[in-house]
């Protein structure tokens, strides 16, 4: 049954999507950016309606008293592909910095332009940044908020972090304040699997980082915040049945780390 319910979820999700990029797209693309913004957060609570409807997979939101008024980073944990849509409804204004190649996808890669949100060409590194702080300056002019997954993919719950030293770059130069995210989404949908697990996801904006601090010491304290959180949010997994079959393989990844000498804490990349 779970197969089937996760089956079914994915084929409405997809579905969904494609509907409404198709359907809102006379409205989106003709009107004002600011006026067809709220079409994107519907979106997004559509699909969490449905995990809710069809796997049972529901959240618990914290810390939303930590959120910051006007421009920020949002810098979150990245376990799962829930984060990349459940993040949007919490912001007034979002832009997500994602990778170009995404633009070329045909309506999905036309909605990312006219929302403004931010393209970075992996490839050339140096001009990629200098082209992506212009936008993302002007994104924090606008009284916008930055989302960024500072691992940069997708790592699965309980694994070693990898950081990217380019959240620290993003920190200086915007010289705006860095609300870190933690969750746990990763227990319950894990990265590359359609298979959803029932449970409540908690999602907790922690404290934000105000600007000014040294690009080391910012980076260690954002590493540490989000992952000590996050752990911490993993651990509270078991303790909320229905349990996920992945809090198992997440206790034998770490039991193989220990027996390997792998188990430190190596947050940069």
């Amino acid at each position: 049954m779970l197969f089937l319910r996760s089956l079914l979820f994915n084929v409405l999700f997809y579905g969904v999507t494609l509907v409404m990029m198709i359907v809102g797209a006379p409205v989106v693309f003709l009107l004002p950016r600011r006026w067809g913004w709220p079409y994107v957060p519907l979106w997004a609570n559509v699909n969490l309606f449905l995990l809710r409807w069809i796997v049972g997979l529901k959240v618990e939101v914290r810390g939303r008293e930590n959120i910051p008024e006007g421009g920020f980073i949002v810098a979150a944990k990245h376990q799962s592909a829930w984060e990349t849509f459940a993040l949007i409804p919490h912001f007034r204004d979002p832009t997500y910095i994602l990778k170009r190649e995404l633009r070329w996808i045909p309506l999905f890669g036309w909605y990312t332009a006219k929302m403004k949100q931010i393209p970075i060409n992996r490839g050339k590194k140096s001009a990629a940044l200098a082209a992506m702080m212009v936008a993302a300056k002007e994104a924090i002019d606008e009284g916008r908020q930055i989302l960024i997954f500072p691992e940069g993919t997708r790592r699965p719950a309980g694994a070693p972090p990898s950081y990217k030293y380019g959240v620290a770059h993003l920190y200086r130069d915007l010289d705006c304040p860095v609300l870190p995210v933690a969750l746990n989404a990763g227990v319950y949908w894990p990265r590359r699997s359609f298979v959803c697990h029932p449970g409540t996801v908690i999602l907790e904006f922690l404290p934000p980082i105000d600007p000014g601090l040294p690009m080391d010491a910012f980076f260690d304290r954002l590493v540490d915040t989000i992952e000590t959180a996050s752990d911490r949010l993993i651990e509270e997994a078991r303790q909320a049945p229905p349990l996920s079959p992945v809090l198992a393989e997440i206790d034998a990844e770490r039991a193989r780390a220990v027996r390997s000498g792998q188990s430190g804490r190596s947050a940069r990349a």
